[in-house]
């Protein structure tokens, strides 16, 4: 084994692991099992691994955070300010464990949507072919972790044909200082289906813990998905991420996601477009500061024919932050009549502000039309003295013109109150920036 896996981190888990591990025979719990004998056989990652190699998360290494545990402190008026006016389905989730008293339901008619042991035995075919399918775990040791500590998940299952027209909101929060939560998703969207996923991460103060997220969402034949993913925790956190898609039939699927918080965060989103016609669209803002990494791995993997994939990420790093954008496209050799580009486009606010992009094309199809490109800059001279010329400062040019460019992507979000939150952070933080 790596000299890795013997961290105060690992042994920490490790041992809380056995402490608590069930006796339980059923697939969750072999499911568990299965997922911590890989946990044992891997180690934390270095920057010699490929994937980590700007990305050093050695001071992890040292942290012995064991798992949280559950608490009630929360009450409901805590959390008003981060409820969403038009979600009237909201599943809160607190250090990873569901928190029924802050959760509301309101279309349990409609679709199956509630906590996973809540599901276990009247959905048990259903959460076995979809849970853990997607988001592999047998060479990704944060996927490992978390199914291996796996209690609590978000489920959201949405039946044939039917279209929930209110967004559904996913709200962890975290409260429990030098912890690590666990939050889980799983979204299943039947033939025909249409829903829009909020997937929320905050925190009650500027605290130090890990959160280890894995969210999979399945889209049959010709279903729809808006998914918004918003990373707003506490800048002493370190945040890993984990989403798997998988797309059927003439399926569509989109994404915004807005990577503000932690200390250091990575996030993997791996989209896999396995049959004919389905289509993906996914946006993404890395907006960091003082000493923040922000790491984020793409992957789009066309495996059939006539699929389309429209990808554009953008990140704003001031101080002596650091921003890592990682995207592939895979094109496999039956998926021709293939439709992909992708955009990295990155602003300097300062000179010691750093980031590294590295969009990738890997096409085995000879009948494709594929493109990507990547920009890192700083503002334009000449758009600020365009609108220095109509009056503005040279200061209020820069904020404007930095504003301008976060906006783009958070204009993409359709829950209006949502967009409104995010326009007034990323206001407030391109205010003050000096080159």
């Amino acid at each position: 084994m790596s000299e890795m896996t013997h961290s105060d981190y690992f042994a920490c888990l490790l041992k809380s692991w056995s402490a608590k591990s069930d006796s339980s025979q059923s697939w969750v719990g072999q499911l568990r099992a299965e997922a911590f004998d890989h946990v044992s056989a891997q180690h934390l990652p270095t920057k010699r691994d490929e994937d980590w190699r700007f990305t050093d998360i050695s001071p992890l290494a040292r942290l012995p955070y064991k798992p949280s545990q559950p608490q009630d402190n929360l009450q409901a008026k805590e959390i008003e300010h981060l409820c969403l006016s038009e979600a009237k389905n909201r599943l809160v989730f607190v250090d990873g464990h569901y928190a029924p008293h802050l959760s509301i339901i309101a279309d349990s008619k409609a679709l199956a949507i509630g906590n996973l042991p809540e599901f276990l035995s009247t959905q048990a075919p259903v959460l076995q072919s979809h849970l853990a399918q997607y988001a592999k775990f047998d060479n990704n040791v944060f996927a490992a972790l978390n199914t291996a500590f796996l209690r609590d998940a978000a489920l959201i299952y949405v039946p044939k044909e039917v279209t929930i027209a209110e967004p559904i909101h996913l709200l962890f929060i975290a409260t429990q200082n030098e912890v690590t939560n666990y939050p889980r998703c799983l979204l299943i969207g039947e033939t025909g289906s249409r829903v829009t996923l909020i997937e929320d991460y905050v925190a009650s103060e500027q605290i130090k813990y890990v959160t280890n997220s894995v969210t999979e969402i399945s889209l049959a034949a010709n279903a729809q998905a808006k998914h918004v993913r918003i990373q707003r925790e506490s800048e002493k956190a370190f945040h890993f991420a984990n989403c798997a898609v998988s797309l059927a039939h003439a399926s569509n699927y989109q994404s915004v996601s807005i990577s503000l918080g932690s200390q250091l965060s990575r996030y993997n989103l791996d989209v896999r477009l396995i049959d004919e016609a389905a289509e993906c669209t996914i946006d993404g803002l890395t907006l960091i500061a003082n000493q923040q990494l922000a790491d984020t791995h793409t992957c789009i993997d066309h495996v059939k024919p006539n699929g389309t994939s429209h990808q554009q990420h953008k990140c704003i790093v001031n101080d002596a932050a650091h921003a890592v954008f990682n995207g592939k496209i895979i094109v496999r050799p039956h998926a021709q009549r293939t439709n992909s580009s992708q955009s990295s486009r990155n602003l300097l606010l300062s000179k010691t502000a750093q980031i590294d992009t590295k969009p990738q094309l890997e096409i085995f199809a000879d009948d494709v039309k594929c493109a990507h490109g990547a920009t890192v800059g700083q503002l334009d001279h000449e758009e600020i003295f365009y609108l220095r010329s109509r009056g503005l400062s040279e200061q209020n040019a820069r904020n404007l013109l930095t504003y301008a460019f976060g906006a783009e992507i958070i204009n993409r979000i359709p829950i209006s109150s949502l967009q409104q939150q995010l326009e007034q952070i990323v206001l407030s933080q391109t205010q003050s920036n000096e080159l």
